[in-house]
């Protein structure tokens, strides 16, 4: 074991402030960029993991989160004329009011209920699928039993971190746009932190009066019959669209779709200045404790110099004290984050944790020590061994 190692494990409560914040700086990045790709993962969960090899979309598209994503109905008909194509469905959403009706007395005016307190009136996002065994809308993770279970009229399933907003449980009913339904199943990895989310059969949105018959539908959902062709079939489609539509693969929309939030500039303002604010953070206070600690051993160090030890190993001594520091530090940071991501959610909060996310932020971490390590170092030149006859 090395004596930067050692030093550490032996003496780690003069380092805990600076893991501590090496930790909330990491923490405050991870969080608040985890959060915005939480958004983003839960408003494209259904379509990237659905059984769909091409997503079609308007021209001026550039991602499911920015741009045109609709597209005119007739352009159903048009996809099938590829040969390869053997489902074309759109994906289509819907709204509207959704209120548990547990133990809600309909005699009562709203006034009355919310007195008593009865779960109030929510606006929820729909999502729409058609239960056709194999559908192309129907998302990979779904099971059988949820997919049969949503093909009966008038069910729905929502996602988990909605239920306590909602204030249902599998089994309860409630009433969406007035008209009663049953919650027959429970979704993971679906969650929408601007509105609670739902899902229907398009047999139960019909059934509920909002079935979409206008002339436009949602972004066009296509299954081929051999997946591998999938980027070459989206090239044929974009040249048999003739710049009337854009086709795209299901990875290059992910791709697109992750990109696209870190494109909006109050974003990137925001997670510039946690950024900065964490560096400042990081450095300042990892700075003042190194240099203490090295102030406090500045004895040990000058029984090293007594002994023959060069500055520069002391140095390095220093350097690899800053990087075990920092390493412990990145723990933290991720520790952090993942029980700060468990307790968002039960809110309905996903913090998300990439592993390039975590590889970036951990290495800034680091370098946020070495360079705190680098700055202290100036205090090695009191080490003296005179100091020692003192």
């Amino acid at each position: 074991m090395s004596l930067a190692l050692s030093t550490l494990l032996f003496e780690w409560r003069r380092y805990m402030a600076a893991v501590m914040a090496l930790a909330l700086s990491g923490l405050l990045v991870l969080a608040m960029t985890g959060v915005f790709i939480g958004i983003g993962k839960g408003f494209t969960a259904q379509i990237e993991r659905s059984g769909a090899d091409i997503i079609i979309m308007q021209p001026g598209a550039k991602s499911l989160i920015s741009g045109p994503s609709g597209v005119p109905r007739r352009f159903i008909p048009l996809a099938y004329n590829h040969p390869a194509v053997v489902e074309v469905q759109p994906l289509d959403g819907a709204g509207g009011t959704f209120q548990s009706i547990k133990e809600v007395d309909p005699t009562r005016t709203q006034a009355d209920r919310a007195k008593q307190g009865a779960p109030r009136q929510k606006f929820v996002q729909s999502s729409i699928i058609d239960t056709t065994p194999g559908s192309v809308t129907i998302p990979v993770d779904y099971s059988r039993e949820l997919v049969d279970a949503l093909r009966q009229p008038y069910t729905v399933a929502v996602d988990e971190t909605a239920l306590k907003t909602l204030g249902v449980k599998l089994g309860d009913k409630a009433l969406y746009n007035g008209q009663t339904v049953t919650i027959v199943g429970v979704t993971r990895g679906y969650p929408n932190m601007m509105q609670p989310g739902v899902v229907m059969s398009r047999d139960t949105l019909r059934m509920v009066g909002q079935a979409n018959t206008g002339p436009r539908v949602g972004p066009l959902m296509i299954k081929l019959r051999d997946s591998s062709q999938a980027v070459i079939v989206a090239a044929q489609l974009n040249e048999m669209g003739n710049g009337q539509w854009k086709a795209w693969t299901r990875q290059e929309l992910a791709d697109a779709n992750a990109g696209a939030m870190f494109e909006e500039g109050i974003l990137v303002i925001i997670i510039g200045g946690c950024v900065v604010l964490g560096i400042i953070i990081g450095v300042a206070i990892t700075w003042q404790t190194l240099r203490g600690a090295i102030m406090a051993n500045i004895k040990e160090f000058a029984s090293l110099r007594a002994l023959g030890v060069g500055m520069g190993s002391l140095r390095r001594i220093v350097m690899e004290l800053s990087f075990w520091v920092g390493l412990v530090g990145v723990g933290a940071a991720i520790l952090l984050t993942w029980l700060l991501s468990l307790l968002a959610m039960s809110n309905a909060v996903i913090i998300a944790m990439p592993p390039l996310l975590l590889i970036v932020v951990g290495g800034g971490l680091i370098a946020i020590s070495m360079l705190s390590g680098f700055l202290s170092m100036g205090i090695l030149k009191k080490s003296q061994p005179a100091d020692l006859l003192r």
